[in-house]
């Protein structure tokens, strides 16, 4: 029986990495097409626009306010899934590192309560980068349009608004990715459908629309 879920635990793991595989090679090749960089870029030209108009300040603040409160809410999602899934597998957990008292017994259901727990941190450490990079990015796009202090800071604050929506995106990515890892705690064999069926939905999501980012 362990041998069958670790067919499946495996499983489901390689069509999530094989899928993040591809969308990297893609996004080095076609980075035009691919929905990270294509909007990457489109924060960097918003910034800009923005520095080259005064009067544009307080919707700069206000358009980054707006995006940090849905970084916090990505952060407080990421944190209590967190708290809850610790909670949830502590008893099993511990049992699993002190089984008869023998040491580590190593199953399929402990990796992949891992490898939850990895995402959820991952997505919570994300996301709260992003709500300080947006926070800079705030003070930048707040100083008056045409000032040296906004001058001075313009680069890093370009940098601020694509590095925060980097990090947004991976933050809700990762929140995603447990799906697969959930479905195969509560049925094994349910663990590899659902990984396709999330890797085509993310196939949707990763790629723009025909002709969208044309100039």
């Amino acid at each position: 029986m362990d041998a069958l879920a670790w067919i499946f635990a495996a499983a489901t793991v390689a069509v999530l990495v094989a899928y993040e595989v591809s969308l990297a090679i893609a996004q080095r090749r076609r980075p035009n097409e691919m929905a990270r960089s294509a909007h990457a870029t489109l924060r960097e030209d918003w910034f800009a626009a923005i520095s080259a108009h005064p009067g544009t300040e307080v919707l700069a603040v206000q358009t980054l306010r707006n995006s940090l409160m849905s970084a916090t809410m990505t952060a407080s999602t990421a944190v209590l899934a967190l708290m809850g899934t610790v909670s949830l597998a502590a008893p099993s957990l511990h049992a699993s590192f002190s089984a008869g008292g023998m040491g580590l017994r190593f199953t399929p259901r402990l990796a992949m309560e891992l490898i939850l727990l990895a995402l959820l941190f991952a997505s919570l450490v994300s996301s709260v980068m992003a709500v300080r990079y947006f926070n800079h990015a705030g003070f930048v796009g707040g100083m008056p349009v045409g000032s040296e202090a906004r001058r001075r800071w313009f680069s890093a604050g370009s940098a601020y608004v694509r590095r925060a929506g980097i990090l947004y995106a991976w933050g809700l990515r990762q929140l995603i990715l447990v799906v697969p890892i959930v479905a195969f705690i509560l049925y094994p064999a349910a663990g590899p459908v659902a990984a396709i069926a999330v890797a085509w939905v993310l196939r949707g999501f990763d790629r723009l629309p025909r002709g969208s980012a044309d100039p």
